[in-house]
């Protein structure tokens, strides 16, 4: 697996479990990131990548189970509501936190992303519900562009050696 390196400390998924010197500077905590095509197809290949990250990290597998449900309802959200031609993922490990964020590149639909009342009982919707329901919070901001959005989540973590 190859992540993009950015050099704001964002390393490899290759060597995010070392993490040395990255980008000029000693990162602080393993992150990841990576982008695919915006389409349907990519959603399976991002939770793939999400898991097998956090299995090089040590996590335990429920909080494997959990960011991998929570990387497909945000990255199929972004697919689905956006003008996007590729989507992002980041992942950072924070303490006792792991951040997801999922950068668009805007669209039709220039709105936060919030749930939809009754979508609890909808096949179609539920997915910013569950986010909610699994993260100890999420919410969305422009990206540094200013024209696309990023939606994060911030989930517990927990490792296999606790």
């Amino acid at each position: 697996m190859t992540g993009i390196a950015h050099s704001y400390g964002v390393a490899s998924s290759n060597n995010a479990p070392s993490l040395g010197r990255c980008g000029g500077f000693v990162a602080q905590y393993p992150q990841d990131a990576f982008h695919l095509p915006a389409r349907r197809t990519s959603v399976p290949e991002a939770r793939r990548r999400a898991s097998a990250l956090l299995r090089e990290w040590g996590a335990a597998p429920h909080v494997r189970d959990d960011v991998e449900l929570v990387v497909s309802e945000l990255f199929t959200n972004a697919v689905r509501h956006t003008d996007s031609e590729k989507v992002g993922c980041e992942l950072s490990l924070l303490g006792a936190h792991i951040r997801i964020e999922i950068t668009d590149q805007g669209g039709p639909e220039d709105s936060a992303p919030h749930v939809q009342p009754g979508s609890v009982d909808k096949e179609c919707g539920r997915g910013l519900f569950l986010v909610g329901a699994l993260s100890e919070s999420w919410g969305s901001r422009p990206d540094d562009s200013g024209r696309g959005r990023v939606v994060w989540a911030d989930l517990p973590y927990a490792s296999l050696a606790r």
